[in-house]
């Protein structure tokens, strides 16, 4: 049971309170939490966990992170000047832009470096706010040699929204999101009308959104979220009726160790794939 500093017995030897800390230092001995994310109003589809970032992992951010990283702006971002140094050497002036893919909250990383390691003439932006992650993508960058992977360690909305303008993106990666299993939490998750609308609204005619996640209540929801928007159409209906609109494990995306696990359980993985119309 806790007990007041008031309702203590004081005497002349007990010490006096240790003082508050000075605002600067109690802003950074703060935990991070949600109310020190910007908009703090808005649900957020993550929470900002606490996590250790190793030694591996924070060399990366001292070695790479300048040239990786890409801080947050309310202003359209320059892919062009974003991924300059991703080009082939031998392009020329003529060469068509490389197609972007966004990917929103890529985890560890294992699945981003393996398709830009695979499809090494798209440029990947990711994002990312859980700081071990971030980290051990800049090492997986560091170690296979990857030019192509671009990190904004930001609310991915908010990217959307202010640094990603219509019709800019080729493609949009949305692995396994967090389900947010509990119903009182199904609001916070991040397949939800507003979001597919906006990332609609960014791809160019005939980019994909592809989702995948291993609950089939969410899998079930996505798939109910994304035939309603207009802009989009179930590219699996055709090919693969049998399926009843979720599509086969494209090629790129690799069975990650989490996946593969799970699979040997007897959990069910659905993929999505979609194209902008």
């Amino acid at each position: 049971m806790e007990v007041s500093l008031q309702s203590r017995p004081v005497n002349d030897t007990q010490k006096t309170p240790p003082q508050a800390p000075e605002p600067a230092r109690a802003a950074r001995i703060r935990p991070q939490s949600l109310a020190d994310v910007a908009y703090p109003k808005t649900i957020k589809s993550f929470v900002r966990r606490a996590g250790r970032v190793t030694s591996g992992q924070s060399k990366a951010f001292d070695e790479l992170g300048a040239r990786f990283l890409l801080p947050y702006q309310a202003s359209a971002l320059d892919f062009s000047a974003a991924f300059a140094d991703a080009a082939d050497p031998d392009d020329h002036d003529d060469t068509p832009p490389r197609p972007t893919v966004l990917e929103i909250g890529f985890g560890m990383g294992e699945a981003t470096a393996h398709i830009a390691a695979a499809l090494p003439q798209t440029n990947f932006l990711c994002c990312e706010v859980h700081e071990p992650g971030v980290g051990a993508l800049l090492k997986r960058i560091g170690e296979q040699n990857l030019r192509n992977i671009r990190i904004c360690a930001h609310d991915a909305v908010e990217v959307i929204d202010h640094m990603l303008p219509e019709q800019s993106l080729d493609g949009a990666h949305i692995f396994f999101p967090d389900p947010w299993h509990k119903k009182k939490h199904n609001k916070r998750r991040l397949i939800q009308p507003p979001l597919i609308a906006k990332l609609a609204a960014r791809l160019r005619v005939g980019g994909y959104l592809h989702c995948a996640t291993d609950w089939q209540p969410y899998a079930e929801q996505m798939l109910d979220v994304l035939s309603a928007e207009p802009l989009l159409k179930n590219t699996a209906l055709a090919q693969h009726p049998e399926l009843l609109g979720y599509a086969p494990k494209p090629h790129y995306r690799p069975l990650t160790k989490f996946e593969n696990r799970g699979l040997k359980l007897g959990h069910g993985v659905w993929d999505l794939v979609f194209e902008r119309v």
